[in-house]
């Protein structure tokens, strides 16, 4: 008969996590947060609110689509506005407001009641779920604005650069739609037989909306120079060169009214300003203006951070060089800029 791994003796769950990482050439502590991560998801959309999340981002794209081979550690979630603030969305199709004057009041009264709904829901759902399963000792929890951090006590040696916490953040500014449902699995369930493992069935955002976001992500760092937080932002080209490669980004350009709505979402909710101050104008970026590459200084911080990932094991793949990432992304933006043509 199968045993429950989350109920093994620590010494036995340390020893499968060693051998796992043989088996596997991963990083063994990478092997144990990733069961965090799911059972974490399970539990989520295991609970009534889960019919209004979509799970979206890079761990979507790794766990749900097995589009990118990379360690994606935190997971992003959207909390349906209709239902966060349903008097101010009412019945507008695109759930977007007329304004952007009203899009800042939307975003205001989004920020107010986000961290209230999380902490009188998600928390007290994730705690019961600790108690059931027999641990309360072994992982606490942690709110924080907009964020729910799920604190583990390793069992492995982590790095500086991967901590025993999961990340759950929270955003509510969407639909989350286009979505489908789908099946997620542990890393370690594909090499190891005989245990039971946490596994989920997420509402996961369309992999070619993802496209769309990632490639709009992109093109503010370049336009601005930088991001608001340097570290393991080179995710975003990676996984575009990835997307490429598995023919997603192909279909994604293809999707004009796609782009369209990432694009008026973008600029309702999410303004920025290049390196000179200006609006940054999103209706360019998918109408012939897109820029994936940077230059200068933000280049190099870039590649910095692009090897400061691949050293510390979160490119599962044997890792395609920078520079071989960059011109991916050139011919990215040559097809998205030429789609319209």
């Amino acid at each position: 008969m199968a045993k429950s791994f989350l109920h093994l003796p620590a010494d036995e769950k340390r020893k499968t996590f060693e051998l796992a990482a043989k088996i596997s050439r991963q990083k063994d502590f990478l092997l144990e947060k990733d069961i965090w991560v799911v059972w974490a998801i399970k539990e989520l959309f295991d609970a009534p609110f889960g019919e209004h999340l979509v799970f979206k981002g890079g761990t979507s794209l790794s766990k749900g689509y097995g589009a990118i081979q990379r360690f994606s550690e935190d997971i992003d979630l959207t909390y349906d506005i209709r239902t966060i603030i349903p008097e101010m969305v009412g019945d507008r199709e695109n759930a977007l407001p007329p304004t952007r004057s009203q899009g800042e009041k939307w975003s205001r009264a989004v920020r107010t009641r986000l961290p209230e709904w999380i902490v009188l829901s998600v928390v007290p759902v994730l705690d019961e779920a600790l108690k059931r399963d027999g641990l309360s000792n072994d992982a606490s929890l942690r709110a924080h604005e907009d964020k729910v951090f799920v604190d583990y006590t390793p069992l492995t040696e982590t790095s500086d650069y991967v901590k025993p916490s999961v990340v759950l953040e929270f955003g509510a500014r969407s639909t989350g739609e286009p979505f489908e449902q789908r099946n997620i699995v542990c890393d370690i369930a594909g090499h190891l037989e005989g245990f039971v493992l946490p596994e989920a069935a997420p509402r996961i955002m369309l992999i070619e909306r993802t496209c769309w976001e990632k490639a709009l992500a992109v093109h503010v760092y370049c336009l601005r120079e930088r991001s608001r937080n340097e570290k393991r932002f080179a995710r975003h080209w990676y996984d575009l060169a990835r997307l490429d490669a598995g023919g997603y980004m192909d279909a994604a350009l293809q999707d004009n009214d796609l782009a369209t709505r990432v694009m008026q979402h973008q600029s309702m909710f999410f303004m920025e300003k290049d390196v000179k101050g200006e609006r940054i104008n999103y209706e360019m970026a998918v109408s012939g203006g897109l820029v994936l590459v940077p230059g200068g200084e933000a280049l190099k911080a870039l590649k910095k951070d692009y090897n400061y990932m691949n050293e510390n094991g979160f490119l599962q793949s044997d890792a395609d060089p920078f520079e071989d990432i960059m011109d991916k992304c050139r011919e990215i933006e040559k097809k998205a800029n030429c789609r319209n043509a």
